[in-house]
């Protein structure tokens, strides 16, 4: 991880959009992390990627193994671990920081403030950055496994202004960075068009993930106004694949 200046991690998020630096993260699902020779090898391939960030959560984890995937990526590597949590059963005090999401995409009044009342007592006592998130699922059927646990339904992509507005509001409401995921294993990413239109109606960090695969998926990403990228399924597929993920051209 390169040095910085900032004293959070949101703030490092911040400068690197106001300077155009490029990020790239990682995420980790605590319930399809490997073991053993292939957990080393993960993070063998993590070590000596280009990755800036590690993201650690997923849309179903039925057991503890979040705060177990975050102490062993800590112990093994020296990038920022956060929090990507689908429930509040996913929260760790031994990350960086934490995305705390609100799904502004949907209707589901439990994932706009219901699990946040239930976290916030708990979060109150940890030494955890927390960071007001816009959560937002763009995409057409099939639906990911995302959309499924959410009870919601994503933005279409023929619907780019509903994006933005979208997007507007939830900084119009104060949240701080917005994620614009297609979902875990989604077939097509989200349009750089809709990518540009909401960079260039907001100015908070953009967030972008769900259906990245190659150098070329991050470069359109990156160009059309993300800060920071998010790689899942590709690299849960196949680590080597970090190899060929670079943050320059």
């Amino acid at each position: 991880m390169r040095p910085e200046d900032s004293s959070t991690w949101l703030d490092s998020l911040v400068a690197d959009a106001a300077s155009g630096q490029r990020r790239l993260a990682v995420l980790v699902d605590p319930e399809d992390a490997p073991s053993g020779k292939a957990w080393l090898n993960l993070l063998g391939h993590l070590q000596s990627s280009d990755a800036t960030d590690l993201f650690v959560g997923g849309s179903l984890v039925t057991d503890d193994s979040t705060s177990r995937v975050v102490q062993e990526l800590k112990r093994g590597l020296s990038l920022p671990v956060v929090l990507f949590p689908g429930a509040p059963n996913q929260i760790s005090g031994h990350a960086d920081a934490m995305l705390f999401l609100s799904l502004i995409s949907g209707r589901n009044p439990d994932l706009l403030i219901g699990r946040h009342v239930e976290a916030a007592p708990l979060l109150a006592k940890l030494p955890l950055e927390t960071v007001p998130t816009g959560y937002m699922l763009i995409g057409d059927p099939p639906l990911t496994a995302a959309a499924y646990m959410s009870s919601s339904l994503p933005i279409p992509l023929a619907k780019p202004e509903l994006a933005v507005a979208t997007a507007l509001a939830g900084e119009m409401l104060g949240l701080r960075c917005l994620y614009l995921d297609a979902g875990s294993g989604a077939g097509t990413p989200i349009p750089t068009d809709t990518i540009r239109a909401i960079r260039d109606a907001v100015k908070v960090p953009l967030i972008v993930g769900g259906g990245l695969t190659c150098q070329e998926d991050l470069d359109r990403t990156w160009d059309a106004g993300a800060t920071c990228v998010v790689v899942g399924s590709a690299v849960e597929r196949e680590p080597a694949v970090l190899n060929e993920m670079r943050l320059a051209r």
